[in-house]
């Protein structure tokens, strides 16, 4: 692939719907996983997010945020907003978090945009002493990020690698009252670039999210194995967990979860194809290192995955804020870098196991509370 491809329009807009108090959230999210010259099989991790929501506070990892006012979009489609960037930064061996943890002014600018040289591309940029920017090259063939932070500068550009992972897939759906979601996802790219001054490769995940909802709690993962395939998995659940107003780890009432609904992908390279899973399972133990160890079963009748993942490091975001009444909502979401021990698929075709790849770089969320 020479671009990325797919519509990569709605990467420069928002308010496709009408926006709603409280609950209105919109972020751009980059998760870049790469090789670790230690030998770590967990490689290295950066996650950074752009992000704008439509409450008059939010507290983020106990810093008060405040985005005054709705997203301004002028004549010409760009767009100025009073957002947060925030970003945590895995080096192998030590989780950096926060890394990045900036409210601040964000522009947007793309497709056709007078202040932007190309009729496709863009960019989102914080206006801010550091440049903490992303972006989109007018002729599609590679996006970039850049930071400045106190741990060094990250300069990466992510390139596509296949189409099946780098051609842009959207998602959406409505609920109630106006409440509902869309997504813009580009499962894979391959990441080059230089931190610190340092050469860096591997992959990047990249998401752009309207949620217009309760943020409910949930499981989630991603990896991206050697051969250019993916696998995903989603479970929305209630749990014990929903009250919870803190971030501490591994509660007593931890005990079971109940799906609202499941899901899973599998962009196969071998068989050529891409698979979707209905039925999902997730679980989680905590090993003597005091991180989840994961289990996840995918399964439609045709192909079988099993998955175990460690957790070698935890980063996490607490979001706390005021909703009607006076009362306060709390959301603590965690990511945690994976290392794979075991992998497991079965097919029409056979079986495979882990050690039919060499590198598979890996990361899951669980969530907890009710930000609502």
């Amino acid at each position: 692939m020479q671009a990325f491809e797919g519509d990569l329009s709605g990467l420069w807009r928002l308010q496709d719907r009408d926006p709603i108090h409280h609950l209105t959230w919109d972020w751009w999210w980059w998760l870049v996983m790469l090789e670790d010259e230690g030998g770590n099989p967990a490689g290295k991790q950066l996650m950074v997010l752009w992000s704008t929501k439509d409450n008059p506070i939010v507290e983020v990892n106990g810093v008060k945020w405040q985005p005054v006012g709705r997203p301004g979009i002028d004549e010409d489609g760009g767009i100025a907003i009073e957002g947060m960037v925030a970003a945590w930064w895995y080096d192998g061996k030590e989780m950096h978090e926060p890394l990045v943890l900036e409210s601040c002014r964000i522009i947007v600018v793309g497709d056709g945009n007078p202040q932007w040289p190309g009729e496709s591309g863009g960019a989102v940029v914080a206006v801010n002493e550091k440049e903490l920017s992303m972006g989109l090259k007018p002729d599609l063939s590679e996006f970039w990020l850049r930071l400045e932070t106190e741990h060094g500068s990250f300069d990466l550009a992510m390139s596509p690698w296949n189409p099946a992972m780098s051609t842009a897939r959207q998602a959406s759906a409505v609920y109630a009252k106006g409440m509902g979601y869309d997504i813009l996802r580009l499962h894979g790219s391959i990441c080059k670039g230089k931190i610190a001054g340092k050469e860096v490769k591997g992959s990047a995940y990249f998401q752009k999210v309207c949620v217009q909802a309760p943020s409910i709690p949930w499981f989630w993962g991603v990896l991206h194995l050697d051969d250019g395939s993916y696998i995903d998995w989603f479970v929305p659940h209630l749990s014990p967990l929903v009250s919870v107003k803190d971030s501490k780890p591994n509660r007593h009432r931890d005990i079971t979860h109940f799906p609202l609904s499941q899901g899973g992908l599998f962009h196969d390279v071998k068989n050529q194809r891409s698979e979707s899973f209905s039925k999902v399972t997730v679980e989680r133990v905590i090993s003597e290192s005091g991180l989840p160890v994961f289990s996840i079963h995918l399964w439609n009748g045709r192909s079988e995955i099993r998955i175990e993942a460690e957790a070698v490091s935890r980063a996490h975001w607490t979001f706390d804020q005021p909703t009607r009444g006076g009362i306060w909502s709390h959301l603590t979401y965690n990511e945690y870098p994976l290392k794979v021990n075991k992998l497991a698929i079965k097919d029409e075709n056979g079986s495979r196991k882990r050690n039919d790849w060499g590198t598979i770089h890996g990361n899951a969320e669980h969530s907890w509370g009710l930000l609502h």
